[in-house]
């Protein structure tokens, strides 16, 4: 009796043993990211892929949305040592993060995996997380710049659509044809450097130089800036405000303006609030002076914390949030652009559908002409605020282009002094 309860006794010490280890084992991660829309996404992304591939390993992963200013609450996350063990990165602010050296760069890990290597992704995209040749974050999506037209208008007017062997020049006269239909402007000029830049990029300017300045002066940027604020001298362009909307997306939606120059967040728009309105897109016109197009990239990369104590584990997560199969299954969801280089010949791109197509080019357009990172570096937002309001100012008749070149300039100066 006192074997067999001995025995017993044993038993449960080792069940409860076993049950410590695998306890101990087991590790939970923290991955951060948008809260809104973004939040049933990624719930569902977790319990479809990533909780099934790892929990054999005894991963398990969290999901904290951010409903708020998700940079203001990482960088004091970070600061405050509180911060989760993934987090979104934008584009136009990650560089401040990793060159504070709260990211954890990934060279190492990407090295040993055999899920994930760099030439899986996109580079332009994989460049704008990089910092003196080390990779600190993973791009999950991106969306670049396209050109929008309405086929109606353009069929009504008897003009050519506006396709991928447009320059400046051919491209403006066939606004300008357009815009003789009565109630109807040519493109959207929304007065933002996030929509000309992409011009002055095509006609090689470069946000900083070698000295590390930023020079409104160069030809390629002047050219860009008389060319574009030129349209809103006839009714070959008009600011999105004169019509009463506060983007180009929402003046192309009315069919008050035939063209619209945005990224693939405007389809989504278009749906919901122009689901009659017969639209193309193509890639943006060439520069005369280079003969390339020029764009910019709007991206979010997955980052891991540099003080995580799971860094491991959050990395076989990182694998799996930016695995294939995750990516196909947003970009058959139309929920993002996917960043691997290999889905750019996914069937759903060559699919009869204007949604699909109009994806497509947005996905091309990482890869074609001077694609340039929306991000500023340290100035951030304020890099652009100058050149900003400088179109503004040009396109409603208040300053000359050669007034408002140099007053951003000298704007800019002073900021970038600071």
């Amino acid at each position: 009796m006192k074997k067999s309860f001995a025995g017993v006794c044993l038993f449960l010490l080792l069940v409860v043993a076993l049950f410590s280890t695998v306890s101990a084992a087991r590790v939970q991660v923290r991955i951060s990211g948008w809260g809104g829309s973004d939040q049933p996404i990624i719930e569902e992304m977790l319990r479809l892929y990533v909780t099934p591939a790892l929990e054999k390993e005894g991963i398990t992963v969290l999901y904290e949305p951010i409903a708020d200013d998700f940079q203001r609450y990482i960088v004091n996350a970070l600061s405050a040592n509180t911060a989760p063990d993934l987090f979104y990165m934008d584009i136009f602010w990650a560089q401040s993060l990793i060159q504070a050296g709260q990211v954890e760069p990934l060279d190492s890990y990407i090295a040993k995996s055999k899920l994930l290597k760099k030439e899986d992704f996109i580079p332009s995209l994989l460049d704008a997380f990089s910092h003196q040749g080390k990779v600190y974050g993973i791009p999950k999506d991106f969306n670049t710049l396209a050109l929008f037209y309405n086929k109606d208008l353009f069929d009504l007017a008897g003009v050519a659509y506006p396709d991928e062997h447009d320059t400046w020049d051919t491209f403006a006269r066939k606004l300008e044809a357009v815009s003789k239909l009565d109630g109807v402007y040519g493109l959207a000029l929304q007065p933002e450097f996030a929509r000309m830049g992409a011009l002055a990029y095509a006609a090689g300017f470069k946000t900083f130089e070698q000295n590390g300045k930023s020079n409104l002066f160069h030809p390629g940027f002047k050219a860009a800036l008389e060319w574009y604020t030129g349209l809103a001298k006839s009714r070959a362009g008009i600011m999105p405000a004169d019509l009463g909307q506060s983007w180009g997306g929402g003046a192309f939606g009315t069919e008050e303006v035939a063209a619209c120059i945005e990224g693939a967040w405007v389809i989504g728009h278009l749906k919901d609030q122009a689901p009659n309105l017969n639209y193309g897109a193509t890639f943006l016109p060439k520069a005369p002076s280079t003969g390339k197009r020029g764009n910019l990239i709007f991206c979010v990369a997955w980052g891991m914390n540099k003080e995580s104590k799971h860094k491991q584990a959050a990395f076989r997560v990182l694998e799996q949030l930016t695995s294939p199969e995750v990516q196909q299954w947003i970009l058959e969801r139309g929920l993002a652009l996917p960043s691997r280089v290999a889905l750019m010949d996914n069937p759903y791109f060559k699919q009869n559908d204007r949604e699909a197509q109009a994806n497509y080019i947005v996905f091309r357009g990482a890869s074609e002409g001077n694609v340039e990172p929306f991000s500023f570096g340290e100035y951030g937002g304020r890099w652009m605020d100058p050149i900003n309001e400088a179109l503004r100012a040009i396109m409603s008749g208040e300053l000359s282009v050669e007034e408002g070149l140099r007053e951003a300039q000298f704007r800019l100066d002073q900021e970038m002094q600071r």
